[in-house]
């Protein structure tokens, strides 16, 4: 991957603001490069906020939903090496009770199971 790609995408995570994570979710997440959308998955997962991880959890084809199994199981494995998971296990009991689509759903269940062994 580009390094500068690498440095701009550095410098988003390090922003504090909501926009920051809607350049990263606009650009980053709907690439076409697996590397990219695997590089900002986990920058939005290190953020540890509500909306940064909302896009890696509940999102269709991003995050822990990505068709990538190398971009899903990179995410996945960054939500495991979080010190702080209680905004994480929010998100994904509200994605587990009420999201509309079960691949989306079955993904979070899976994801808490191994926040439960871990």
């Amino acid at each position: 991957m580009n390094k500068n790609v690498l440095e701009i995408i550095d410098a988003l995570t390090a922003h504090q603001d909501t926009d920051s994570i809607r350049v990263l979710e606009e650009i980053g997440t709907n690439s076409p490069d697996n590397e990219v959308r695997e590089y900002t998955s986990r920058a939005l997962v290190r953020k540890n906020v509500h909306d940064s991880l909302k896009v890696v959890i509940i999102n269709q084809g991003k995050g822990i939903n990505d068709l990538s199994p190398a971009v899903a199981m990179s995410t996945i494995n960054e939500i495991l090496a979080l010190k702080d998971k209680s905004e994480v296990v929010r998100i994904l009991d509200d994605t587990i009770n009420l999201h509309s689509d079960e691949s989306v759903k079955e993904n979070a269940r899976s994801v808490k199971s191994l926040l439960a062994l871990s």
